[in-house]
């Protein structure tokens, strides 16, 4: 064991610390590999161990401290770009045929046509009437 480098350590380190990355995708394992490199780049340039170990814990910690909080925002950030049945939500449509509870209404939505029906069941609304659309449910528009 004397003959294999403190380098060649910190690289088997950062891989071990590596592999419960890929295993439990928390990102904080990539994290402080990346700091076992960089113990290991210290190593080859000839620091000592306890300059090895600052150098780990350093550079883990500020990865800790500035990546994290960057990926969280990320991570629970909605997209800004609704697509599909989301970018319908909120629409404006017009009423073709009288919409109820019942469902047997048809509006015009973004140039298209589709049933619909009332948000509450006791509101109706009749033909040319604006309308604005709450949700989609398969292919039938909730108005209100």
């Amino acid at each position: 064991m004397d003959d294999i480098n403190a380098w060649v350590w910190w690289l088997i380190a950062a891989a071990g610390l590596g592999i419960p990355l890929v295993v439990t995708a928390m990102p904080e394992f990539g994290m402080f590999s990346v700091g076992a490199v960089a113990g290991s780049v210290t190593a080859g340039l000839g620091g000592g161990v306890v300059l090895q170990v600052v150098v780990f814990v350093a550079v883990s910690v500020a990865l800790l401290a500035v990546v994290r909080p960057i990926a969280t925002r990320h991570r629970t950030q909605q997209p800004q770009l609704a697509t599909g049945i989301e970018a319908l939500k909120g629409k404006q449509a017009v009423v073709l045929e009288r919409v109820d509870g019942s469902g047997g209404g048809r509006i015009k939505l973004a140039g298209e046509i589709w049933s619909a029906r009332s948000l509450d069941s006791g509101q109706a609304y009749e033909a040319e009437q604006e309308v604005v659309v709450v949700d989609i449910e398969g292919a039938t528009a909730i108005v209100m």
